[in-house]
């Protein structure tokens, strides 16, 4: 065993060393940078390549470029960075190229708060690129969390070719904690597959079984063409098809949405004999373990549902875990953006209690024991 006393964000560095990162590009940003400045003394010494961008949507850019020739590629950031990472994140999602964007979150909107905590990002997340997609975003609440979730990011961003969202806040971003760094050893590192065909006849956009298509690195003898247009199985658009561009776009959300089940990572406490079941992610689910062990103290039959992968969006998961309970408690440092998610899927709508904080501040335990307990107004 090895413990090594880590920042989140230093766990997050490390975590995508161990991954395999190679290439990071990026912009310095409060509560993030610290990723950024790891990593500029990390990758040199393992043979990667660090630069520094001069703005955000340079940085994402750079990523998907660099993951163009083969590269691990790797961004950080916080919320104003993110707003300007969108349309870099909707083409990478179009032209199906691997990288990893990391999104400290702070208190906005705005330039807001930036050293203040916040789940503000969550909606941003899933919708703040345009179009009709499906995008992968984890979420860890702790800091042993953070290195095995960017473990798993660069895993499934390879696995699937597309990007991946690793959604901390603040709080997880500066807490320091000690980890076992051998816990994750037995992970596979996945790889990008490569075309088993010639150059000749490499169609970079041609799949099997709904399986995503294998990605040639440029510079190794494949020529293709990547465009952000709507485009046909060789990578040339094709605005003009209306059966292929049918056919692209439902492969995109296929290739994700198919393995659902693969993807959505949780963890359970005490949910077995749960009558009340608190569903958290990120830093609100530490207070939320917290609850439930206090309410199990006093007698109170709570349960935790702390989601990881918070998109897709676990839609059978929740509604099993919810089957037979008396409350569902959602408690966010924002103002309910995962608990109107939830609510869509619950048999009894009047089940939902959504606990909001928008302040700045880490929610405590005490706040969601008095939600539960009616007593919301004394929290």
């Amino acid at each position: 065993m090895i413990r090594k006393l880590m920042q989140g964000n230093e766990a997050c560095a490390e975590g995508a060393m161990k991954a395999g990162v190679d290439f990071f590009a990026g912009y310095p940003i409060t509560p993030s940078t610290e990723i950024a400045e790891i990593l500029s003394r990390r990758l040199p010494q393992a043979g990667g390549k660090f630069i520094q961008m001069e703005d955000e949507i340079a940085s994402i850019s750079a990523i998907i470029g660099a993951s163009l020739t083969g590269f691990k590629t790797l961004t950080a950031t916080s919320g104003p960075g993110f707003s300007l990472k969108q349309e870099s994140i909707g083409f990478a999602i179009m032209t199906e190229i691997p990288c990893v964007i990391i999104n400290v979150q702070r208190l906005g909107p705005s330039t807001g708060a930036p050293t203040l905590t916040s789940q503000g990002d969550v909606m941003q997340a899933r919708w703040g690129t345009h179009g009709e997609h499906t995008i992968i975003t984890l979420c860890p609440a702790s800091v042993e969390e953070v290195y095995y979730l960017t473990i798993m990011a660069f895993n499934f961003s390879e696995r699937f070719r597309t990007p991946v969202i690793l959604l901390l806040d603040e709080t997880i971003g500066h807490l320091r904690e000690s980890i076992d760094l051998e816990k994750y050893d037995h992970i596979k590192i996945l790889n990008r597959q490569k075309p088993w065909v010639s150059p000749d006849k490499y169609l970079p956009y041609a799949t099997e079984a709904g399986e995503p298509p294998p990605m040639a690195p440029f510079g190794e003898g494949y020529r293709y063409h990547v465009t952000g247009l709507v485009h046909d199985e060789s990578g040339f658009p094709c605005t003009g098809n209306h059966a292929a561009i049918d056919k692209l776009l439902k492969r995109l959300n296929n290739k994700i949405i198919a393995y659902l089940d693969e993807i959505t990572l949780y963890q359970e406490v005490k949910t077995e004999d749960a009558e009340h079941l608190v569903i958290a992610y990120g830093a609100a689910a530490r207070s939320a373990a917290s609850a439930v062990a206090l309410l199990r103290r006093e007698g109170v039959r709570a349960g935790l549902l702390q989601l990881q992968t918070i998109w897709p969006f676990p839609e059978k998961l929740i509604y099993q875990k919810s089957l037979g309970k008396k409350t569902v408690l959602v408690p966010e440092m924002n103002l309910g953006q995962y608990a109107g998610e939830i609510k869509k899927v619950l048999k009894d709508k009047t089940l939902l209690v959504p606990i909001s904080q928008i302040d700045g501040q880490l929610l405590q335990p005490r706040k969601i024991m008095a939600h539960l307990k009616g007593e919301e107004k004394h929290a």
